[in-house]
């Protein structure tokens, strides 16, 4: 069964909406090589003067969650390695105790 859209005719369309120049699949290639766009909210949008700002504000952002997620990984590293020498030294205690 067809949607209403589907079966809305040209004419349905304001006259302001002229496609007459337009090129159909203009960006088919860019869209495919995995272009992707993203509205910004005015308040964000006022902040960047072009896409070049918004791109490197996302490159430094995703920098500094990289650093710190390498830097969070070496905290629960080191802290794992100090409970497990820990728990062998104590290990070790335990059976020097039992041959006495």
């Amino acid at each position: 069964m067809p949607s209403s859209k589907s079966s809305r005719s040209s004419s349905d369309l304001l006259p302001e909406y002229d496609f007459s120049g337009g090129i159909r699949g203009k960006y088919t290639e860019r869209y495919r090589q995995g272009t992707n766009l993203v509205l910004l909210d005015p308040d964000v949008a006022a902040t960047f003067p072009d896409s070049a700002a918004v791109n490197s504000a996302l490159r430094l952002l995703a920098d500094i969650a990289e650093r710190q997620s390498r830097a969070t990984s070496k905290r629960k590293m080191a802290k794992a390695k100090a409970v497990a020498a820990q728990t062998s030294t104590s290990g070790v205690r335990r059976r020097r105790d039992a041959r006495s």
